[in-house]
């Protein structure tokens, strides 16, 4: 994994910025304080490190909500299987569309994969038919709903780790 420095050039992430982000895994409201001394650095290296990290893509830090629990009726799974020479138009398309908040490019056949959080049966069937089923270039779609949550883990670490 790359990051740039000041100067432009690209710098390899490091062991500590690993550290970093395994903390803030564990505790996304982990203070850059605590960090701080967790590591044994200082809070502007930490506040300095955490900024960078954030603002390359390497980390989001927001909190993951159980949408069943905050009244979304429906969240499930689309596959969307597409023609493959119109997949960058077809990502530019899905990506307007608020109810998916996870979208991949995949292998296996189809894709793209998504997940949906939406109110009600007639915004499901909304998006799948008058917003996504519409896009020039997919050929179908097969979703999949979510009944309750059995795992869901966030503190895998780094590739580095």
């Amino acid at each position: 994994m790359k990051r740039h420095n000041s100067s432009g050039k690209k710098k390899m992430l490091d062991q500590i910025d690993c550290q970093m982000i395994e903390l803030l895994q564990k505790d996304g409201r982990i203070s850059n304080t605590d960090i701080a001394k967790e590591i044994g650095l200082s809070e502007a290296t930490v506040r300095t490190r955490l900024n960078r990290l954030i603002q390359e893509e390497f980390i989001q830090i927001v909190a993951v909500s159980n949408p069943i629990k905050l009244g979304f009726k429906i969240v499930g799974n689309i596959r969307i299987h597409v023609e493959i020479k119109k997949m960058d138009k077809i990502i530019e398309e899905l990506m307007k569309l608020r109810p998916l908040w996870f979208i991949v490019q995949t292998t296996g056949g189809t894709g793209i994969d998504t997940e949906f959080v939406v109110k009600s049966l007639d915004e499901l069937n909304e998006l799948i038919f008058e917003k996504i089923n519409k896009i020039d270039g997919i050929l179908r779609t097969e979703t999949s709903l979510f009944l309750k949550y059995i795992k869901r883990q966030y503190d895998w670490g780094t590739a580095l780790s």
